[in-house]
């Protein structure tokens, strides 16, 4: 007997999450554009400039800009039904552009680094003022979008994540505030060198929690938080649950957790008509403590794993 069903606790989440993150398409859309205008200030700022750390801070707004491009996309992409060869639908593809998205961020941080030993001992004439000026207008467009963001952060994972990458951002503007005003009053330009390296080593973490993070989900490993041991024992603590074999659990992506397993009953189960009543148990279980949003479950007798080759436990 074999049965897929998503739980009661587990349908609701997914539900009231996706409405939330719809509710906020309007307000990461405006996000975008407010960032998509910091990156063109920043970049033309450090051009014009020659400062480092502006331009540190600009590649970091840009792959923020992606960031949030993808929470919008996700959202969209979320509403699109599955069809075809696409039994998921599009789910995976954020996993997909989380990986670019970290590459990218290691790519920003190394060219910063690199730019930085280079100006050891050389440090170039550094345009404070235009620095100062374009930001403390970056730091106040990432206010206006931190305002935008911080009601809806926490019903909706993906207004979650944009409101973090946008604090990274104005603490990014800030370090190059910082800068700015040490060189203005000091003129003191390596300041400007540090700048961009704090910015980096506020990157670098980040680059390493996405790709870790993509590389899990890509390679089906157990969603954090789900001990597998743990899962077993609450399964076979099931009434009428004997044994459990072939049990996986993993991630089509960031919030979407699925769990397979054949369930060994005693053959009173089987014959009594009561897998309904076990498949239940089996769902609600898992629904209440580890909150697994799809589990499939195929029930069967001792005797049926004989006929399975291989069986893994």
């Amino acid at each position: 007997m074999s049965r897929s069903r998503g739980h009661g606790h587990g349908h609701t989440h997914g539900t009231i999450t996706a409405t939330a993150a719809a509710s906020q398409r309007g307000r990461l859309a405006i996000v975008l554009c407010l960032s998509a205008l910091v990156l063109v200030a920043e970049l033309v700022g450090a051009l014009a400039s020659g400062s480092l750390a502006l331009l540190a801070d600009a590649g970091h707004v840009a792959t923020d800009v992606v960031g949030i491009g993808l929470a919008l996309g996700a959202v969209t992409l979320a509403q699109r039904p599955p069809k075809g060869r696409r039994t998921f639908g599009w789910q995976r593809a954020e996993m997909l552009a989380a990986v670019v998205n970290g590459l990218l961020l290691f790519a920003v941080a190394a060219y910063v680094a690199v730019q930085a030993i280079r100006r050891i001992g050389e440090p170039p004439e550094i345009g404070s003022g235009l620095m100062l000026l374009v930001a403390t207008g970056g730091l106040l467009a990432n206010l206006v979008a931190l305002a935008l963001l911080h009601r809806g952060r926490a019903g909706s994972l993906n207004a979650r994540g944009a409101y973090l990458e946008v604090l990274g951002d104005a603490l990014g503007a800030l370090a190059v505030i910082v800068a700015a005003a040490v060189i203005a009053l000091t003129g003191w330009t390596p300041a400007d060198t540090v700048a961009s390296v704090a910015i980096s080593c506020l990157v670098l973490p980040r680059a390493v929690s996405l790709l870790r993070e993509a590389g899990d989900v890509l390679l089906e490993a157990a969603p954090r938080g789900v001990d597998m041991e743990n899962v077993r024992t609450h399964i076979v603590g099931v009434d009428g649950v004997v044994g459990v074999h072939d049990l996986h659990a993993w991630t089509i992506t960031s919030g979407l957790p699925v769990l397979s397993a054949h369930v060994v009953v005693t053959d009173e189960v089987l014959q009594d008509g009561h897998g309904g009543r076990v498949l239940d148990a089996l769902c609600a279980c898992l629904g209440d403590h580890f909150d697994v949003e799809h589990c499939t479950f195929q029930l069967e007798a001792g005797s049926h794993a004989d006929h399975e080759a291989p069986v893994h436990e």
